[in-house]
Parts: structure tokens; C-alpha cells; sequence
């Protein structure tokens, strides 16, 4: 049997066990380089809203500066009346001509960042979904379909914050910071020392904030995973679960995983709450004590006790500027602080995606591999050994083989081997001693899809996508025609049904085909098999879930799908392998019988006590 998804057993864990699960520190230096190049496409853009964004801070601080000579025309006693309005006409029109265009060019940088975002989103989605694709099912077996699904919503959605707003924030703040601080140092050196000797205050804030906020916002994403794992399961099980009335226990479990998530989103969003309210407060000091310095210089030089000191020098205009550049100079440390929450949320959701992005997929080794041509299927196994875990074997020196052409049955206890022996002959895992031959070539030896593409497999869970009967048939093999998809129904005997259909072959199927019973959906589960012509075929209890009249119905299409193919079943129902050309007895991961119905029986053995009905299949 495949192991058990990692986070249920994590759930079946004491609370505090699973709170002392500590995550591995995280890249977040290497994160933010790695999103950093899904922009590369963008470049374009990205050139128009740097370009828009240091226009539209210069702007801003342009027109502060317009401040000073306005104030200190209008404060200038030489000046006549009229001269000071037609020069605060003049100033007015000059600030509103400079913050048009810094206005002119924030719009235009939100429409190009708007774009650079959704296509570097994009092309994240593609990158994982292709890469989901990529990876084999041993991936999937240890990881819950909910904590995968989180990668595409939660954690790309967080990304996308980061892109929307964050990135230019940041760089326009740095801009903000270095004008501000130039203009600063024209307008008043000793104000500016102020300022600088403040600033250190507020980073010193900023950063003992973000130390500790970061590590809640890592383990946060992982336990929101963990969330929509288990309601994703639970949801999915809604039978199981009422049937055994585990409601109640179902509640209780995703009361701990809930509160796990709370507690954790509470922790990280406090101290990320913090940042905005600390950060202001540093500000507002630094302004009181830049404005009260200020305005004694401003004072001095206005009495003429400045003296020598020309680099002291204040004037009203001045003292104005400077405190307005005071909060522009504050206000970017600000922002940037505030945008922490969005940062360590994106830059751990990111991590999370790239995680997945980083599994090596399962044909990373099927470079220079050979391909299976005009295949017989003879398949061979010689002394195969294989276990999920290094420290459990299951399968123990299995050897068998099947002439091309040759019905091949299993049949054992749960737990005995039999669909192990499945995965290993479609190489969804590799055996870990002996071999695995199909027509003398080792398996291990064929790319992938070339040994796949040989292979049908109609199982006992069937798997229908939303779409139409014909498209369901179809995936099979995709380039069949229609007339193909309707010999494959007819083969299968599932023409019968579909023809009564509403619209027939174009009857459209939705969850998982909820509109069929469970013997059409396993009807055309084999229709599927059958129009792939693969010369290898798979049984795993494919009529086990139905009742016995569907099952006559379901027989008779397999009858003719395994017609000519070398077929491996896997049954509980005895009486639908008699006339296989071999049946193998498994238990405790070794064949223990072998031979036809009539030999088995012969034994009387484990399969005779079976088929009397002695013994029952655990």
C-alpha cells in the first residue's frame, strides 16, 4: 500500500507534539531574488513604472521646495503687495504644473505595475501547475491535496500583494529618502544631523519588529496549509464521516488545527500591527524635535545671532520646508515598516511554492533512456523487492512472468503486495532490488511516457473530469476521432447507456461524473482504457464497487478490452479471474500459490479455502 499522507499522521499527533515541529530557517534574501526573475518578460513595463515613480517622487518633492521662496516672498517687507501676489500666482501655477505630472505619472506606473503583476502571477501558476505535472505519485501520496491547493490560492495571492503595491513602495520610499535627505542638507545642515542622529530610532523599531514577526508569518502559511489539507479531506470524506459518526471527532480535530492557525496568525499579525503605531511614534519625536530646533535657528538668524555660522542659517521658508521634508523623510521608513506583514507573508508563500517547484520530477533521469517499439508485452519480474520505507519491506523476491497476450490475476489480503506490484510495473515507484522486463528490456531502462503510453489501467476509483462523455472517453487518447470514441463504447458496453442519455456523447459531466451511477462511471473508465490501444493492461478491482448485474455488465466490456493485451487483474471477487492464464497468492508480500483456477484448487490451499468460502479476503 502507497504511505499515508504526511499530514494526516501529523494530525493523529498530541497538540504540543505537533506545536514542537519547528520549521527550517528560511532563504528569504534568495525568495526575493527568485520572484525578482519572473519579471525578466516585464522589463518593458517595469523601465515605464521606475521611470513614472521617479518622476512622481520628484514631483513631490519638487513642490515641496516650491514652498520656500512663496513663503519667504510673502514674508519679505521689501516687496510690494502686488509683486508678492503676481509671485505666489506664478509659485501656485509652477507646484500645480509639478504635481499634475507627479500625478500623471503615479497613474500610469499603477496601470504598468498592475500588468507586470498579473503576468509575473501568471507565470508563476504555470511554472507550478507544469510542474505538479512533473513530479510522480509518491509526491502526491505524501502530501494532501489541501496544503497543495494552498500554494495556488493563499500563498500566490500573497505574492501578489508583494507585486501590486510593496516593490514600488519600497523603491519609491529609497527614492523619497535620498532626495529628501539632499534637499535637507541645501536647506540646514544642523537639522539635518538631528534628523540623522532620530533615524537610527526608528530603524532600530523597525527591525526588532520584523525579527520577531518573521518566524510567525513562516509557520503561519504552513498551518493555513495544514487547514485546508484537513477541510479538503473532510469535505471529500463527508460519507465516511457520517456513516461512522465522527463529526464530532472531525470537529474536534479541526478545532486544533484552527486554533493552532489562530494562534499563530494572532501572534504575527499583532507584532506586525506594532510596526505602523511604533513607527509613527519614533516620527512624530524626531518632528517635534526637528521643528523645536528649528524654529530657534530660524529665531537667531532672524535677530542676527547667527553670526559666522552661515550653515546654520534659517529662514521661515526654510524652517517650512524642512519640517515638511522631515515627514516625507519619515513617512517612506514608515511605509516600508507597515509593509512587513506583506513582505514576510509573501516572501514565505513564495518559499512554499518554490518548494514545491524544486522537487526533482520523475523523469529527471530519463535523459538518453530507450523507448518501447512494437511491444509483444511479455513482462517479467525477477526477484523483486521494494518497500514505501526503508524500514518496512513490502514485496519480498517476487518473481513471475506473462506472455504476451496472457491474463495474469492477483489476489491477497490488504496490505499483501498486489497493487505495490501495480505501481512498480508503471514505475510510479522503482523497485529497490531485481528487475522488471517487458519483452527483455528493463524497465528502468524506458523513458516514462514511452512505458506509460503502453499501459491502461482501469481502476477501482474512477476519476471522470468536467467536461462531456465524448472528451471523458477521449483522454484515453487524445487524438482519437469521434468514430474511434464510439467503437471504444461499444467495445466496452457502455454505448448502451450513453445513447440514453440527454445529449448523448455530449452529455456534459460535472463532480467527477455525480450524474451517472457508479457502473456507467466505471463503464466509461474502461471505454478510456479500450480507445488507448495500449497492449498492456490493468485491472486493479475494477468491479469491486459495483453490484453484481452492473458487474456482468462491466465484464463483458472487459472481456473485449482484454482481448489480445497482456492484462494483470487485481480482483476480491473470485469468480471473475477462473479463466485467468495464472493466479498469483500473495500474503505478507510474497507469492505463497501460484497456478491456474483448476491447479489452485487442486492445492487446496489458501485459494481453495477462499473460493469455498473457508477463509474470507481480510
Amino acid at each position: 500500500m502507497p504511505p499515508q499522507i504526511q499530514p494526516n499522521r501529523q494530525r493523529m499527533l498530541p497538540r504540543d507534539a505537533r506545536y514542537a515541529q519547528k520549521a527550517k530557517p528560511k532563504n528569504f534574501a534568495a525568495a526575493i531574488k527568485r520572484i525578482i526573475s519572473y519579471i525578466d518578460k516585464d522589463k518593458p513595463k517595469v523601465f515605464i513604472a521606475i521611470l513614472c515613480v521617479l518622476i512622481s517622487t520628484g514631483a513631490n518633492v519638487a513642490g515641496t521646495y516650491m514652498l520656500r521662496p512663496i513663503i519667504n516672498n510673502l514674508g519679505d517687507t521689501a516687496i510690494s503687495g502686488a509683486e508678492k501676489l503676481t509671485a505666489l500666482g506664478a509659485g501656485l501655477g509652477i507646484m500645480a504644473l509639478i504635481y499634475l505630472s507627479g500625478v500623471l505619472a503615479s497613474f500610469v506606473q499603477t496601470q504598468m505595475i498592475i500588468r507586470v503583476s498579473q503576468n509575473t502571477l501568471k507565470r508563476i501558476r504555470d511554472d507550478l501547475f507544469v510542474k505538479l505535472q512533473s513530479l510522480g505519485v509518491r509526491y502526491y501520496d505524501t502530501n494532501s491535496t489541501g496544503d497543495i491547493m494552498s500554494r495556488f490560492t493563499n500563498d500566490i495571492d500573497n505574492i501578489g500583494q508583494l507585486f501590486d503595491s510593496t516593490i514600488l513602495q519600497m523603491f519609491s520610499g529609497v527614492l523619497t529618502l535620498v532626495s529628501s535627505l539632499v534637499l535637507m542638507i541645501i536647506t540646514n545642515l544642523p537639522l539635518t544631523a538631528v534628523v540623522l542622529i532620530m533615524t537610527p530610532l526608528m530603524v532600530k523599531v523597525g527591525t526588532t519588529i520584523a525579527k520577531h514577526t518573521r518566524k510567525y508569518f513562516s509557520a503561519q502559511q504552513s498551518a493555513l496549509g495544514e487547514v485546508n489539507g484537513y477541510i479538503e479531506e473532510t469535505i471529500t470524506g463527508q460519507k465516511v464521516v457520517k456513516v461512522f459518526n465522527h463529526e464530532r471527532r472531525a470537529k474536534e480535530d479541526f478545532d486544533k488545527l484552527n486554533e493552532k492557525l489562530r494562534s499563530l496568525q494572532s501572534k504575527a499579525n499583532f507584532l506586525g500591527s506594532l510596526m505602523g503605531p511604533c513607527m509613527n511614534a519614533s516620527s512624530q519625536v524626531t518632528y517635534t524635535v526637528v521643528a523645536f530646533t528649528g524654529a530657534v535657528l530660524a529665531f537667531l538668524t532672524r535677530v542676527g545671532r547667527i553670526g559666522t555660522l552661515s550653515f546654520a542659517a534659517l529662514d521661515i521658508g526654510g524652517l517650512t520646508v524642512f519640517v515638511q521634508y522631515t515627514k516625507q523623510f519619515g513617512r517612506p521608513i514608515n511605509e516600508i515598516s507597515n509593509q512587513m506583514t506583506v513582505i514576510m507573508s509573501a516572501l514565505a508563500g513564495a518559499e512554499r511554492v518554490f518548494a514545491i517547484m524544486d522537487q526533482e520530477p520523475e523523469t529527471a533521469h530519463d535523459l538518453n533512456k530507450s523507448k518501447l517499439e512494437n511491444v509483444r508485452g511479455e513482462v517479467v519480474l525477477n526477484n523483486v523487492t521494494f518497500g514505501y520505507n526503508k524500514d518496512k519491506t513490502i514485496l519480498k523476491n517476487i518473481s513471475l512472468y506473462a506472455k504476451a497476450g496472457q491474463k495474469i490475476a492477483f489476489v491477497g489480503s490488504t496490505g499483501a503486495g498486489k497493487t505495490t506490484i501495480i505501481n512498480l510495473l508503471t514505475r510510479f515507484y522503482d523497485i529497490d532490488q531485481g528487475s522488471i522486463t517487458i519483452d527483455g528490456i528493463d524497465i528502468r531502462e524506458l523513458e516514462r511516457d514511452s512505458l506509460r503510453s503502453n499501459i491502461a489501467m482501469v481502476l477501482q476509483d474512477t476519476h471522470l473530469f468536467t467536461g462531456t462523455v465524448m472528451e471523458n472517453i477521449r483522454y484515453g487518447r487524445l487524438d482519437a476521432t469521434d468514430d474511434e470514441v464510439r467503437a471504444a463504447a461499444i467495445t466496452s458496453c457502455a454505448h448502451m447507456f450513453i445513447k440514453n442519455l440527454p445529449e448523448g456523447y455530449d452529455t456534459m459531466l460535472t463532480g467527477d461524473g455525480s450524474n451517472l451511477s457508479q457502473g456507467q462511471r466505471q463503464l466509461l473508465n474502461i471505454a478510456r482504457a479500450a480507445l488507448s490501444k495500449a497492449p498492456i493492461l490493468i485491472l486493479d478491482e475494477a468491479t469491486s464497487s459495483v453490484d453484481t448485474r452492473t458487474e456482468q455488465s462491466i465484464n463483458k466490456g472487459m472481456d473485449a478490452l482484454m482481448e489480445n493485451r497482456t492484462t494483470f487483474v487485481i480482483a476480491h471477487r473470485l469468480s471473475t479471474i477462473k479463466n485467468a492464464d495464472a493466479i498469483m497468492v500473495l500474503e505478507n508480500g510474497e507469492i505463497i500459490e501460484r497456478g491456474t483456477h483448476e491447479e489452485l484448487l487442486g492445492l487446496k490451499g489458501r485459494y481453495y479455502d477462499l473460493y469455498t468460502g473457508k477463509q474470507e479476503l481480510d
